[in-house]
């Protein structure tokens, strides 16, 4: 009954199916067999059966200039790196609503945390939306926890913070800044605001040139902050509520690992608006030089006048 809707993993002996307990219990009462699913588990699991989830591992189809990109990253990390420049890894993390809803994961205690059965958002007191900085250079995280919309505005608010607050003093000699992006999102390569707003509140305002690298699509797994920074921080908040925005802020400055890593974060209140279009004579005004090497994904910005207010 079973054969004809096996699968198998070819690196061991594990097998499943793709129907049920109870529809194989139903099946088999069919033909004058009663078993109840308990038993039938038990019989599948005799014969090296066992559940699976689904494993997302198909990368679907590639962009011809997927490994170049790859290469093209590894050598600016490399070049900036040598000369002592900044490198930042950028990208939004998932949204969590603030209240007491389960958070994901298993925590050491005596008895577990009392949480609601269900998180609905009305019941929540806001929406965190993280978004995220990560210095590739000396291994230090920076986190800022939004409460409206993960925005192009809001992301070079961000990233003008960060460089005011802590770049420039670590990097004071340095003339450019590489940020390494995914494809989409807030600071997608296509986005026309993204670019206007580094125009204006990183090359003009502070007089530092923006070199961007986007990972290639679906590639964002690459991206050092996914793994160095998210990753960590999803460890070390799992199976605790985030009940008010302060327990998540601590949980994130709470983040360390075994390599050194250091993480800061802060509350952002300003609200955000969704939607902002960016005119055509405004892309035309920037100073913006795209890469020979795949000029979508890889491009500086320049300041266009002489910095104010540094």
């Amino acid at each position: 009954m079973v054969l004809p809707e096996t699968a198998g993993d070819p690196m061991s002996e594990q097998k499943w199916v793709r129907s049920s307990l109870q529809q194989l219990s139903d099946k088999l009462k069919g033909i004058g067999h009663s078993a109840c699913p308990k038993t039938i588990g038990r019989l599948l699991r005799k014969k090296n059966y066992s559940l699976k989830a689904n494993d997302k591992r198909l990368a679907g189809s590639q962009h011809p200039d997927r490994n170049t990109q790859f290469e093209y990253i590894e050598d600016q990390k490399q070049t900036f790196l040598s000369m002592g420049w900044p490198i930042v890894s950028l990208d939004g993390k998932k949204k969590e609503l603030i209240g007491n809803f389960k958070n994901a994961g298993h925590s050491w205690c005596l008895e577990a945390e009392r949480v609601n059965d269900h998180d609905f958002e009305s019941a929540s007191l806001g929406k965190a939306v993280p978004y995220g900085i990560y210095e590739v250079n000396h291994n230090r995280g920076y986190v800022y926890l939004g409460q409206s919309a993960d925005t192009a505005e809001f992301a070079v608010d961000m990233l003008s913070r960060w460089w005011q607050e802590f770049g420039r003093h670590e990097f004071p000699t340095a003339p450019c800044l590489l940020a390494l992006c995914d494809c989409g999102g807030s600071n997608s390569y296509r986005s026309r605001l993204w670019k206007a707003q580094l125009q204006e509140k990183m090359a003009d305002a502070l007089g530092i040139d923006v070199m961007v690298c986007h990972y290639p699509t679906g590639a964002s797994k690459w991206n050092p902050i996914e793994h160095r920074l998210f990753g960590p921080i999803s460890v070390n908040w799992a199976g605790k509520p985030l009940r008010t925005f302060e327990t998540m802020l601590a949980c994130i400055r709470g983040t360390t690992t075994k390599t050194g890593l250091h993480v800061s974060a802060f509350l952002i209140e300003q609200v955000y608006t969704r939607g902002i279009k960016v005119a055509d004579e405004i892309m035309h005004s920037l100073n913006l030089t795209h890469h020979a090497t795949c000029p979508n994904w890889n491009y500086t910005i320049h300041p266009r006048t002489v910095a104010v207010g540094i």
